[in-house]
């Protein structure tokens, strides 16, 4: 199951942070909500398709 009380903190552009902003309001999606699924879809990509298994079976 997904914890998701720890933060990550990144430095961006404000230009392309209102850019960004702007494109997932349009989408209907947090800014959060879509870098997560960035994430997940780069663990995806490195890990395979049960990269689930592997991480959520880890001890923390």
């Amino acid at each position: 199951m997904e914890n998701r009380t720890t933060r990550l903190t990144l430095l961006i552009d404000p230009k392309k942070k209102a850019v960004f902003e702007r494109l997932c309001a349009e989408e209907d999606v947090t800014p959060s909500q879509m870098v997560r699924q960035f994430i997940r879809n780069y663990i995806e990509e490195r890990l395979g398709p049960d990269w689930r298994e592997q991480v959520f079976s880890e001890d923390d």
